[in-house]
């Protein structure tokens, strides 16, 4: 491995095509794409303050570290990235990439950050911006804070565990997911998904949890939740809390601690299909 230290590199492609570098305390600025086809990049205590920084690399590790947010569109096409302790001020990071690790990294601005990517690992990871993963697969998350709109959207294949969750329309077009020891805060919840559980969790959601197939929800609290199951098939809910209405359920099995208004259309659906049960 090739060391550098305290440099500070300008230029277009300044790093272009190179290999096997050792970075420290450097700063990269004035000039696109400085690591353009990189491969097995080490980066220490370094900054970025332009566009582009890391597309299309294989094999980077950086610790330390931040983007700016003039560093846009940081890294797109790159494989096999491993962030550690890292501040990603800039948005619309990490497009069409793969093998994404992520811990004690912020996000504060993760405006359309983690699209079209797969293999993704967060842990400990607070962000907040809208379309935060849209069509991403092959995620584990831990230990997770996000605030913004449209959390998902489209991904599929996904574990997150110990999360907080404040999101708008979170998990809409979803498939394959399971949300451990969360608390998810926001309308609309997982509309159009498919194949999603939620263990031991906290929801609070207006028409959440609609239009959806084999939905699983083992131990967990509805708050603020109304018209919910609308139009839902093969529901598995154990709710230990009341919920505020439950509309037009297809089928399943719904047990709550109560529901407060059950709404069952029966030139829309067959209230036969789905057993509903309180304990008050």
């Amino acid at each position: 491995m090739k060391e550098l230290h305290q440099g500070l590199f300008e230029g277009e492609r300044v790093l272009y095509n190179e290999h096997d570098l050792d970075i420290y305390d450097s700063t990269f600025q004035n000039g696109e794409s400085p690591l353009k086809e990189g491969k097995n990049i080490k980066l220490h205590n370094s900054f970025f303050k332009w566009k582009y920084p890391l597309w299309y690399c294989n094999d980077v590790f950086v610790e330390n570290s931040v983007l700016l947010e003039t560093a846009r569109s940081g890294i797109w096409y790159t494989n096999n990235i491993n962030m550690i302790n890292t501040m990603i001020e800039a948005p619309k990071q990490f497009r069409r990439s793969s093998n994404i690790s992520l811990t004690n990294c912020q996000i504060p601005n993760a405006e359309e950050t983690l699209w079209n990517c797969e293999n993704i690992k967060l842990d400990n990871v607070t962000s907040k911006g809208n379309y935060f993963g849209m069509n991403s697969k092959n995620i584990e998350i831990t230990n997770f804070k996000h605030n913004g709109n449209y959390l998902f959207d489209g991904a599929s294949n996904i574990h997150i565990k110990n999360a907080v969750m404040i999101s708008k329309d979170s998990f809409w077009n979803c498939d394959n997911v399971v949300i451990e020891d969360s608390t998810i805060i926001g309308e609309y919840l997982g509309w159009n998904s498919k194949n999603l559980t939620f263990i031991n969790c906290t929801i609070d959601s207006e028409q959440g949890m609609c239009y959806m197939d084999n939905i699983k929800m083992i131990n967990c609290k509805l708050l603020n939740t109304n018209l919910s199951f609308e139009l839902c098939s093969n529901i598995d809910a154990t709710i230990n809390s009341s919920i505020d209405s439950v509309k037009n359920p297809i089928s399943g099995t719904i047990n709550a601690f109560e529901i407060k208004e059950l709404i069952l259309d029966e030139d829309i659906i067959d209230p036969k299909k789905t057993k509903i049960t309180t304990e008050v």
